[in-house]
């Protein structure tokens, strides 16, 4: 099932603007994650389309080619998991997965093979004969999850889905569900502040920030082509190098950079996997960190920016906090993105 969303916005009775006039196209069958730090309106985009929440006059939500700007939320058909788990807690872990298939007065056996599947995904197994409260929070939140799995809806909405697991289970629910939603073909739109989240399940992610959609593109496509400055440093962490503009070089306290062009009025910003340490290169500042990730060490210098710039080192031996060091950007590196006035 599509879903269309033209001028939504909500603001509240006092004033408050949750949602900035909004329009998006969510494909049948798409995952979307809705992206941004806390207070951006994703929560409330999704609780608009969900009929949790009544949008300003003017806004229209369709499925497919149904209005349901106005339908109640009971008559949407959609599946939800919020972060209040609203279990059951004197029904067992099947009974809770159970209960909206009884609803929809399925054959018991089809009920029992619908949640024993579920259960089965969601690692459940040990527990299913188990009361809600018997459960810990994260083993409650895969409750949530199988229950809304289970009645498979046409759309799925979730918020923070991931967010009560520890981190290994996180990172093996998070390939399980998208594996689950595309089997099913479920058009799926989550909410979520992780990057990592969102890029690993999404097809498409939109960026939010104070109520509006900054940009809405394939994970690919965020990661490497940021329209704006804020969606470069939300997703992927980028940082801004600032300087003075000279024969083509970028000069900064920490040396002179060589830039791709210099035919426009932009910010300059490079993530850490693009910056090398180098003998030879031409910036140079001073080790501030040194942090090790696994798989390469974070490196952080001062005085090249106004903060400190990370460099990802994945030699065995890196610096030390102290050391004096250089290091190299190729100019094909750089992200180069409209000067940023005033953002709303």
């Amino acid at each position: 099932m599509s879903i269309a969303l033209k001028n939504v916005a909500k603001t509240y009775p006092d004033g408050t603007k949750a949602l900035q006039p909004t329009d998006l196209e969510f494909r049948a069958g798409e995952i979307v994650s809705l992206l941004g730090p806390s207070g951006c309106g994703k929560t409330t985009l999704l609780r608009l389309i969900a009929g949790l929440e009544r949008p300003d006059a003017g806004s229209s939500i369709h499925f497919d080619t149904d209005d349901v700007t106005r339908l109640p939320v009971e008559h949407r058909r959609v599946g939800m998991v919020f972060q209040s788990y609203a279990l059951f807690p004197n029904m067992s872990v099947l009974a809770n997965i159970s209960y909206g298939l009884k609803m929809q007065k399925l054959p018991a056996a089809e009920i029992r093979a619908r949640a024993d599947e579920v259960i089965k995904m969601c690692q459940l197994e040990p527990y299913a004969n188990r009361s809600i409260d018997a459960l810990s929070g994260g083993q409650r939140q895969r409750v949530a999850l199988a229950r809304a799995f289970a009645p498979r809806p046409r759309i799925l909405l979730l918020d923070e889905p991931l967010s009560a697991l520890d981190a290994a289970l996180r990172d093996k629910l998070r390939d399980e569900l998208a594996a689950l939603l595309r089997r099913f073909k479920i058009t799926a739109i989550f909410v979520t502040h992780d990057q990592d989240e969102a890029l690993a399940i999404a097809d498409r992610v939109a960026v939010m920030r104070n109520g509006r959609v900054m940009q809405i593109g394939t994970p690919e496509d965020l990661y490497h082509n940021p329209r704006v400055p804020f969606v470069a440093e939300f997703v992927g962490h980028a940082v801004e190098l600032c300087g003075t503009v000279e024969d083509g070089k970028l000069n900064t306290p920490g040396g002179r950079l060589a830039l791709p062009r210099t035919d426009a009025d932009y910010q300059v910003y490079v993530r850490a996997d693009d910056v090398k340490l180098s003998q030879d290169g031409s910036l140079r500042g001073t080790v501030e960190s040194v942090t090790f990730l696994g798989t390469h060490y974070r490196v952080g210098v001062s005085g090249v920016v106004q903060g400190l710039l990370y460099a990802n080192h994945t030699g065995t031996t890196p610096p030390k906090p102290g050391d004096t060091v250089r290091m190299e950007i190729a100019p094909e590196a750089l992200l180069l993105l409209p000067r940023e006035r005033h953002a709303a």
